[in-house]
């Protein structure tokens, strides 16, 4: 009898494809020819266009076919038992060779997500084959102050878009006097075209649960918790399994490994509110309050959970730590360009044929990076804007996409890289529109605590309207502008401070969509570098 092992992701996207339906053809298939399957479960590569993608084991290493549908079934399980598990020619209209040999993969660097895709995501044997849980044990051989300065030599900066540095952030931490401190990490993602947080916790969740058990072990925390949207249920599932799992093995809970250290991990799911994505929010939200912004200071760090030191950092920061850990700062610090070390996993998505992730050292650029893995436009038309770092990033045109990947550049360039998210626009789009929806992204989702982001944001809707359908033009464009300056001086947070930035990329780098010509006084007058 033929032995065939099969790898299915089991994760959103390709469950959203179908994949548990494909799962379930091919075993209904072996069973009927009587072929002895063993099926894994495993997370995404990450290249959602070919999803669902099916992998087979062989001599060679894995085969891939993609995308699966379940009708396509039969005739995949045919060419994996005449052609290719007998050495013959693959012969699938599907099938895609290696997939170690994928371009997609091959040009990318993948630190952070260097198991995604390989693994069942709840096998610890798995985790711990691939050199998991061994920065753990380097943490657990060192002092607290040795993991934290191991943390600030790599460079490492906070993945959620602020990109402060969490060698700093833990050091804060770290000096504070308390009887009590917290980790938290921060699984709120809700930048639109953003999915690189959730591919984490669905296809390596240890990885997660490592970096905030070496986070704990470093600043004195003996509690953690994963703040995750509940827009996320099989995350959710997947981290809530993980956690049990790593309990029963002993490193979580009160022995961590034999040491007698502790910490302890929980999941608390949040309520759909984007500005629970900024750290005093979602610690008001974890204690039980309306998510609404604190003044600061005080700093988290100092009295951030119930008062007490907190450690908030988002998924991808503290995913980055068991590398660092295993590895060493220095081996994380030689990755990158500038101040900005490392790696960051881009997120392609929009209007793009090849969206997916994609992770690289900091300095390449946006047209490099949309050369090498976008494919062009679904629709096949033309870019004409690309919007970097989620909703309140700036609009980029065509001019702007040698633009080196890296925090200062982008700050140069009055646009925010934020948490990797790329979003496509071909020559179709709107950007007077897209303007619009900024103000209105920021109507729906302000908590309301302070003026400017409340009020601006409505008054910024009706302005913008005013614009489009030709009201008093020249003086409503000077009045927009102030509008803006207002919201980024004035506001609490970056929820109100940042939404004016796509708006003045969408009238700056885009002046005929708001009928103004480029050299328009109007628009001189408005223009703030």
């Amino acid at each position: 009898m033929m032995n065939i092992k099969m790898f299915i992701p089991r994760e959103s996207t390709a469950l959203s494809l179908g994949a548990h339906d494909v799962a379930r053809a091919v075993s209904d298939y072996s069973t009927q020819h009587k072929t002895e399957l063993n099926l894994i479960r495993n997370g995404s590569r990450g290249m959602f266009w070919l999803e669902p993608m099916v992998e087979v084991e062989t001599s060679k290493g894995r085969f891939a076919y993609g995308p699966v549908d379940v009708s396509d079934v039969p005739s995949i399980m045919e060419d994996i038992t005449t052609n290719l598990l007998s050495k013959h020619t693959q012969e699938h209209r599907l099938a895609l060779g290696l997939t170690e040999e994928l371009a997609y993969l091959k040009k990318q660097t993948r630190l952070t997500f260097a198991r995604a895709g390989i693994t069942d995501p709840l096998s610890l044997n798995d985790y711990l084959a691939l050199d998991g849980f061994s920065g753990l044990h380097k943490a657990l051989a060192a002092t607290s102050q040795e993991i934290v300065s191991t943390v600030v030599d790599s460079g490492l900066r906070g993945r959620g878009g602020a990109a402060f540095p969490t060698g700093i952030k833990w050091q804060t931490v770290h000096d504070a006097p308390s009887d009590k401190k917290y980790i938290v990490c921060n699984a709120d993602e809700g930048d639109s075209g953003t999915f690189a947080d959730r591919l984490v916790m669905e296809c390596d969740p240890f990885m997660l649960i490592e970096g905030m058990i070496i986070a704990g072990l470093a600043v004195g925390a003996d509690e953690g918790y994963i703040y995750l949207r509940s827009e996320y249920p099989v995350a959710d599932e997947i981290l809530q399994e993980a956690i049990v799992i790593a309990t029963k093995e002993g490193y979580l809970g009160n022995d961590i490994c034999g040491s007698g250290r502790t910490f302890n991990l929980e999941v608390r799911l949040g309520a759909e509110a984007y500005i629970c994505g900024e750290e005093t929010s979602l610690l008001e939200s974890m204690e039980g309050k309306r998510g609404v912004v604190r003044f600061k200071p005080p700093l988290p760090a100092i009295e951030g959970f119930f008062g007490k030191p907190t450690v908030v950092n988002n998924v991808l920061s503290l995913s980055a730590i068991p590398y660092i850990l295993s590895q060493g700062g220095q081996a994380y610090q030689q990755y990158g360009a500038n101040r900005s070390r490392g790696t960051l996993p881009f997120q392609l998505a929009g209007n793009v044929k090849q969206g997916g992730l994609i992770e690289l050292p900091f300095g390449s650029t946006l047209q490099s990076l949309l050369d090498d893995f976008s494919g062009g436009t679904q629709s096949a038309r033309p870019i004409r804007a690309i919007q970097v770092g989620g909703p309140l990033g700036a609009y980029l045109p065509t001019s702007k996409f040698d633009i080196p990947l890296d925090y200062e550049e982008f700050t140069n360039a009055s646009a925010v890289l934020g948490h990797g998210g790329i979003v496509i626009f071909d020559d179709t789009v709107d950007m007077l529109e897209q303007a619009r929806f900024s103000m209105e992204f920021c109507v729906d989702e302000s908590c309301g605590k302070c003026t400017p982001c409340r009020i601006g944001s409505t008054r910024g809707v009706e302005v913008i309207d005013r614009i489009k359908y030709d009201d008093s033009r020249a003086e409503n464009m000077i009045l927009l502008s102030d509008l803006c300056e207002t919201m980024i001086n004035g506001s609490l947070c970056a929820m109100g401070s940042m939404t004016p930035i796509p708006v003045i990329s969408a009238y700056k780098d885009f002046p005929e969509d708001f009928h103004l010509p480029s050299n328009n006084a109007v628009l001189e007058e408005t223009n703030h570098g």
